[in-house]
């Protein structure tokens, strides 16, 4: 068996395209002209080690690429377009060559009869359960085009929400990797200057040059160690956090984090949480099925396991709110909007207001703490300047002294 890429139209006109395993070209024509093809060019494909790709596992298909394409073919469907000219459209116009190849797959997957929730199923790394779920419904309601608005919508808000906490991160870290080269600079190098003068001391040095000394030391000759101790902890580190009772005892720290950090993290959940319920039940997706998928896209433990809870209490007969009400982790003001939602049969309207209020509080508590945290920042890099000058020069200090 070979491997044949072929060019074909259909009897509309319409472009296909693809991949096919056969015995020889005209077993290719054959398969293609039973599909109701007509055959424009076949090749068979030269499989060498030249075309393997071997950091195709590194490459990474970005959110704002996603979100962009879901929305082109939101757009193309409205317009009347059938989904697998929309398909051929996207291929030609998505520069990411992963992506394109995904959406290879899933146009040939569709032209074999197969549908597009079913076809988007099979690559979980690129579309989640969120995704297929109401691209699933809008196909059953006959409201495709609809249901890929609210995806590109709902993917909009999250990658809004995303780029805050990047553009909040990105000064600190900035800030903290350049104080973090200063501390091994002047350890590596200013240190050993003077250690050599200390060495003539006949007195005790101080403490904290004591400790100056000491961190030289560690990343001068034992550098080595540093680096094992240090990858050990963060690999550790990392799979007990991937650990079911690590990762509920991480999201408990990460939620009790001072200076509004904790804070910060709950309302992203909270925010995260009640826009894609509401996206979910604005879609017609079943609701039990949209509580588990809304558990598994909260991004925090506590929340997943809260929403366990409500599909209990919905399985039983009884309300959402009411396990909200009973939970820490959900505020009294949550728990009466979906209440009220569910009396007044506009739940999704309701969480699409949780949504709204969580995200602006996110942006305003983020604004707050980068301004606060930019001359924390600045301290604690002149901070640690301070401590390794005063710690070198305290024992010439106390040789003049003794002297005079």
């Amino acid at each position: 068996m070979a491997t044949f890429t072929f060019k074909a139209v259909d009897l509309a006109g319409v472009p296909a395209r693809g991949e096919v395993e056969a015995e020889s070209k005209q077993s290719v024509t054959d398969q293609l002209r039973e599909r109701g093809l007509i055959v424009l060019d076949i090749n068979e494909q030269k499989t060498t080690m030249a075309n393997v790709d071997l950091f195709e596992r590194f490459k990474r298909i970005k959110a704002a690429e996603l979100t962009v394409m879901t929305r082109q073919l939101a757009t193309m469907v409205a317009s009347g377009m059938s989904i697998l000219r929309a398909f051929h459209v996207l291929e030609d116009q998505t520069e990411n060559e992963k992506l394109k190849q995904i959406l290879d797959t899933v146009r040939q997957d569709i032209e074999a009869g197969i549908s597009m929730s079913d076809a988007l199923e099979k690559h979980p790394d690129t579309f989640d359960e969120l995704y297929i779920a109401m691209t699933r419904t809008g196909e059953t309601a006959g409201m495709l085009e609809e249901s890929l608005d609210r995806i590109a919508d709902q993917m909009e808000k999250r990658d809004s929400l995303r780029r805050q906490i990047r553009a909040a991160m990105a000064y600190p870290l900035m800030i903290g990797g350049f104080a973090g080269v200063v501390l091994l600079a002047l350890v590596a190098f200013l240190v050993p200057v003077f250690e050599d003068v200390f060495k003539d001391f006949d007195g005790k040095l101080p403490k904290i040059t004591q400790i100056s000394v000491a961190m030289s030391h560690a990343v001068t000759g034992q550098w080595y160690l540093l680096i094992a101790i240090t990858a050990g902890v963060v690999f550790a580190f990392k799979r007990w956090k991937k650990s079911s009772w690590g990762r509920f005892q991480w999201d408990a720290i990460k939620l009790r984090f001072p200076a509004k950090i904790g804070d910060v993290i709950h309302k992203i959940a909270l925010a995260r949480w009640s826009r894609t319920f509401s996206g979910l039940v604005h879609s017609g997706v079943p609701l039990l099925q949209a509580i588990d998928i809304t558990a598994k896209t909260a991004g925090n433990a506590h929340i997943e396991r809260a929403m366990d809870d409500v599909k209990a209490s919905v399985q039983r007969g009884g309300t959402i709110a009411q396990p909200l009400r009973e939970s820490p982790h959900f505020p009294s003001m949550v728990a009466h909007m979906v209440g009220v939602g569910e009396e007044t049969g506009n739940l999704d309207g309701m969480l699409a207001k949780v949504a709204d209020f969580y995200e602006d509080e996110v942006a305003a508590v983020i604004k707050a703490l980068t301004s606060i945290l930019e001359p924390v920042m600045i301290m604690l890099v002149g901070g640690i300047v301070g401590f390794i000058v005063i710690s070198m020069y305290l024992p010439l200090f106390q040789l003049y002294d003794n002297i005079r």
